[in-house]
């Protein structure tokens, strides 16, 4: 295992970095700001690398831990660690930044430096998240999260922006509240140590399990989101820029799912069994009805965000089923929509960036004049869809197959979002790729640039290589669900 500080600099080196770009000259030297984004990106991205190459799969234990001590008096330290479930999202993130960083490169022509600034800073941030192991530590880069994204909502989003963006930040900061609460709450209960770890080891009684479920609950179905606090992310999918969606979508409504895994279900495990119905209800009630809700749209993000919001009731369906085909399958869905979400809103900002409209009527016959890009567009399609072969398929197979060995009927339910799914992408899909050119603007359209080509090739690598061979995704977790699902069995009513 490498000695070197690697979570530290996946956190700190993209930080800096962003800080560093603010300093270029902005829009003066807007090529030179794009390049060295660009690069602090890459370097980002290959720092998180080893921690692949260098995991140990047979140890369900923390691994490539950094400890120091930051605030003696309170007994807070800078403590970091990645087990198999939190190590994919360091790296998912990483790769979603070169990404969004490539996604802006001609698009954003105002305050360059700052867009790629909050977009690397962010980066930075969401890898604490999913590193820390100190809840004080975790606790500020979760909610100093919220500022870059706040930031590129309401500078470089769409007419709607700052309404949109308020209405994110106060969701999603009224949430933390109870979190926070609740943090304190442990803190005095585990004998004065802001450890995770140590939490999961302390004994609470049945009541305070109930409420600190209840306050964890709160904050992390807001950022997920569930059903029914889910109405903040379609207007700030829709007035983000595309690199802004791309983020929101494949990394930050992971945030809320990872919660619950590292908190809820083991500090608060016989809660999370009492209460295992409740989520169960909610996760279906998403699946179901806001799949109902995405056939209506006549926006093409609000489509994919309201089909965002279904495939993240598989994921919360899958954890609370407290199986580990279950919970596999959740972590395997999260990681595949950070693919095929970030590749279908960034093939709406393609078309967009040449149309300047995102509603499904405007468009028609686009594969006449935009053949490349409608190959990608059909693959990222039918994965949100499920087909088998691509990445979308494997996590929901897996959450439908262990729900049904828990109650049929709760499986077939959940079976409906693979009709749902498919009849809400398939429409889109008719009506903005296929047919007749009708309208003199898509006879205009140019198909993808080069810079297009090898976003959307990557996108499509990853999602078709997830899809054919999972192996490389599920046996980094197997140790540490194994442990998670073994700790959550075992009562820790005091």
């Amino acid at each position: 295992m490498s000695e070197a500080p690697l979570l530290s600099l996946a956190i700190w080196i993209p930080i800096l970095s962003g800080c560093a770009l603010l300093a270029t000259g902005g829009d003066r030297n807007a090529p030179l700001t794009r390049a060295l984004a660009l690069v602090a990106a890459l370097v980002g991205l290959a720092v998180t690398l080893p921690l692949y190459t260098g995991f140990d799969l047979a140890s369900s234990g923390m691994q490539f831990v950094e400890q120091h001590r930051w605030i003696a008096r309170f007994n807070i330290q800078y403590l970091l660690g990645v087990d198999g479930i939190s190590m994919l999202f360091v790296i998912l993130n990483s790769f979603i930044t070169v990404i969004v960083v490539l996604a802006g490169w001609r698009v954003i022509d105002h305050k360059v430096a700052q867009y790629n600034a909050a977009f690397l800073i962010m980066s930075g941030l969401m890898n604490g998240i999913f590193s820390s192991l100190d809840g004080v530590l975790f606790y500020v880069f979760f909610e100093a999260s919220l500022i870059p994204l706040y930031l590129i909502i309401g500078i470089w989003g769409g007419a709607n922006r700052v309404y949109a963006a308020f209405k994110f930040f106060l969701y999603t900061l009224a949430g933390s509240l109870l979190f926070l609460v609740a943090l304190l709450y442990l803190f005095f209960a585990s004998g004065g140590s802001f450890s995770i770890l140590d939490w999961h080891q302390t004994p609470l009684s049945h009541g305070e399990q109930i409420w600190i479920f209840l306050a964890f609950l709160v904050a992390f179905a807001v950022k997920i989101p569930m059903w029914p606090v889910h109405t903040w992310l379609p207007d700030a999918h829709v007035e983000a820029p595309t690199g802004g969606s791309i983020v929101l979508a494949a990394i930050a409504l992971k945030l809320g799912a990872y919660g619950f895994i590292r908190f809820s279900l083991p500090i608060a495990p016989d809660a999370a069994h009492e209460l295992a119905g409740l989520l169960i209800a909610l996760s279906l009630i998403a699946v179901v009805y806001i799949g109902f809700v995405a056939l209506v749209q006549e926006d093409m993000k609000k489509l994919v965000a309201y089909s965002s919001i279904a495939h993240m009731g598989f994921v919360t369906l899958g954890i609370f089923l407290f199986s580990q085909m279950g919970l596999e399958g959740a972590l395997v869905q999260m990681i595949s929509h950070g693919f095929v979400s970030g590749a279908m809103f960034f093939c709406i900002g393609v078309m967009y960036d040449r149309m300047h409209t995102r509603r499904i009527a405007d468009y028609g016959g686009v594969v006449n004049t935009m053949p490349k890009f409608a190959a990608f567009f059909m693959l990222f399609a039918m994965a949100n869809a499920g087909l088998p072969a691509t990445s979308g398929f494997v996590g929901e197979f897996m959450v439908i197959l262990s729900t049904i060995q828990t109650d049929f009927w709760l499986a077939f339910a959940a079976a409906t979002t693979l009709i749902l799914g498919a009849a809400y992408t398939l429409w889109m899909v008719k009506r903005v790729i296929f047919g007749a050119v009708t309208r003199e603007p898509v006879a205009q359209l140019k198909d993808v640039t080069p810079r297009e080509f090898a976003i959307l090739a990557l996108l499509a690598v990853a999602v078709i290589a997830m899809g054919v061979y999972p192996q490389p995704f599920t046996e980094v977790m197997h140790s540490s669900v194994n442990e998670l699902l073994r700790h959550v069995a075992v009562s820790k009513i005091q």
